[in-house]
């Protein structure tokens, strides 16, 4: 493909970007007011340094009516007017009376402890941080490490406190979502007989896993290996309570001629895929799990476009990302070489030895492991030989979940990859990336940068770079150096990193402890720009300011407007500010949640102010 590598986040904070962009949104009182940032921007300072995009699409939007939109009775962005922005319209049957918000003083941040760029805001968007405190310390890692919290999980983690916090989210084994079912089968959230299913443990090596062991498949012919050997296909075997709970998930209506357990040749429904991993995001009683997940899946990208659908596997894909999310990484680059899903989007599948196809080799090297400028264009040349042989099974090999080696496609010759010259195969290409002194620190910074800042010094990559290499690259020993560093709760680092799109929406359906939502947070994915299994690119989804727009920031609150419209009555909003926002607010945030009438209006209040946009 060869698409450009992934960006380096930019150097200093992000807050200025969402406070920012908010005012260009609002172009008027009533914008202003839906943001809660009706008194940040007295002098106009601010707004002059929206790019002239932004201004125009916040004075003149015309998007048409979406579909999604018209259902929930959602106006369209180029008739908003105060009667529309106004959040006191949400209708609310019975008007709560609420409890008064006051606010901290905004006052200047202190200075970094470990060389992350100290923000420079303006006026009363300078807030406290309040990372001091245990139980900011416990929220502060509740949005980061998952996707916000609902009632019962912050009491949990306030109760146990921070540090045996991390321990419970580290150790914990991850849960599985309930297997996706067959085309004959029920939306997983209709259907009341699925379970989840529990993993053999979060740091558990798929090669060792008792669901992927390597056998020989009936029916298949043998082939040598990328060693030498005979192939070996790698048959995912369900385990009885798998072969069961699908079992129940069919429909009665189902015919005999629908296979019990999916094969290669299943054909999936996206749709109904990217609702099956929403709303397992709002209901898994391991949160961290989907969270490592959707990082992966942003960091070993593939879309469904490409892959296509007439095979399960970019879901099988989504399983593989889950179950090694806290292993070591070479198991999970032997493992995701070969995946079914990669074969096809990246065209290994294409890549024989006498005719080599780059692309896979490329974006292994630019995006998966090392970065641009470690590497030449000659070990591109030489890790497409090395790889080349892996293809796609046929029709009959059904039962095949990865790609077959075959010997026959593969180069025999000898290249020199990144100094060493010799024959190469998939493993000694993994080992020799490993060995290279770029690659630890390129990972541990895609990690730091997602979970911590988006600034960290160099100092700090390196000594997290040394651990994880010496672990042999074991990724959850490094998350719980990461966890437990200064750096992570440094007052820097309070409200340092901006919400994604799928971020935003899953931690607002936490919040209300709404677990219906996962179709409305689907269709409002197109309009934010993150679709489950659709990143934009190999190098997948921007980061930080990628995300806000004054377009996008009045498509979120279109968003909270429909996800409260589902709600018959709302939670109390009373403590909505101090158990989601930290009681850290700047002061338009807090005239705003004092004018709300009711609950509805309150927690509208908190999603769309700028302070709910960060974490």
């Amino acid at each position: 493909m060869g698409a450009q590598g992934k960006k380096a986040a930019p150097a200093g904070p992000t807050r200025r970007k969402v406070l920012v962009t908010a005012l260009a949104a609002g172009a008027g009182v009533a914008g202003a007011r839906i943001l809660g940032l009706r008194n940040l921007d007295a002098s106009g300072s601010l707004t002059a340094a929206v790019d002239a995009m932004d201004l125009s699409m916040a004075s003149v939007l015309s998007d048409p009516v979406d579909e999604y939109d018209a259902m929930f009775g959602v106006p369209d962005d180029a008739f908003f007017g105060a009667q529309d922005l106004d959040p006191a319209n949400i209708p609310q049957p019975r008007p709560a009376t609420l409890p008064a918000v006051n606010v901290r003083p905004g006052v200047a941040l202190q200075p970094p402890i470990s060389g992350i760029a100290a923000p420079k805001l303006a006026g009363d968007v300078d807030w406290i941080s309040p990372l001091a405190k245990e139980s900011a310390k416990v929220t502060h890692l509740l949005r980061r490490a998952t996707f916000g919290a609902t009632d019962a999980e912050l009491d949990r983690a306030q109760s146990e406190g921070f540090l045996r916090t991390i321990e419970r989210l580290i150790e914990s084994p991850f849960v599985e979502p309930p297997v996706f079912p067959t085309p004959a089968a029920p939306r997983p959230s209709a259907s009341p007989t699925m379970s989840p299913r529990a993993s053999a443990s979060a740091s558990a090596r798929p090669s060792t896993s008792p669901s992927a062991k390597p056998s020989a498949t009936a029916g298949t012919s043998a082939a040598p290996s990328p060693t030498g050997a005979p192939i070996t296909t790698f048959t995912m075997k369900p385990t009885p309570s798998a072969v069961a709970s699908m079992s129940a998930a069919v429909a009665p209506s189902a015919t005999p001629s629908v296979p019990p357990v999916m094969t290669n040749t299943t054909s999936i429904n996206i749709g109904n895929l990217q609702s099956w991993w929403l709303d397992w995001m709002t209901k898994s009683p391991t949160p961290f799990a989907e969270r490592m997940t959707l990082f992966w899946h942003g960091h070993f990208t593939s879309d469904y476009r490409k892959v296509g659908t007439n095979s399960p596997a970019i879901y099988w894909q989504n399983l593989t990302w889950r179950r090694m999310a806290l292993g070591d990484f070479k198991s999970m680059l032997i493992k995701v070489t070969p995946d079914l899903a990669m074969l096809r989007y990246l065209d290994l599948a294409a890549s024989t030895g006498r005719a080599p196809n780059e692309n896979y080799a490329r974006e292994l090297l630019e995006l998966f492991t090392m970065g641009v400028g470690n590497y030449t264009e000659d070990d591109v040349k030489a890790a497409a030989k090395a790889l080349a042989g892996w293809r796609l099974p046929t029709r009959t090999e059904a039962t095949a979940q990865t790609g077959i080696f075959d010997t026959r496609r593969a180069y025999s010759g000898a290249v020199t990859f990144l100094g060493k010259t010799g024959t190469f195969n998939t493993e000694s290409v993994v080992d020799t990336i490993l060995a290279h002194d770029a690659t630890a620190p390129y990972i541990v910074r895609q990690l730091v940068t997602s979970f911590v800042t988006p600034s960290p010094s160099d100092a700090y990559i390196a000594r997290l770079a040394d651990r994880f290499r010496r672990s042999r690259y074991d990724t959850k020993l490094l998350m719980r150096d990461i966890f437990m560093s200064p750096e992570f709760v440094a007052p820097e680092t309070f409200r340092s990193l901006i919400k994604s799109p799928t971020d935003f929406m899953v931690s607002t359906a936490k919040a209300l402890g709404a677990t219906n939502l996962s179709g409305t947070v689907r269709q409002y994915g197109s309009t934010l720009g993150q679709n489950m299994f659709d990143p934009p690119s190999v190098a997948g989804w921007g980061d930080g300011a990628t995300w806000i727009s004054s377009n996008t920031m009045l498509q979120r609150a279109n968003f909270v407007t429909a996800a409260l419209g589902t709600l018959r009555t709302a939670p109390s909003a009373a403590r909505a500010h101090e158990r989601h926002l930290d009681t850290v607010l700047a002061q338009g945030t807090v005239n705003e949640l004092n004018l709300a009438r009711d609950d509805k209006s309150r927690w509208f209040a908190v999603f769309v102010s700028p302070e709910f946009q960060l974490k």
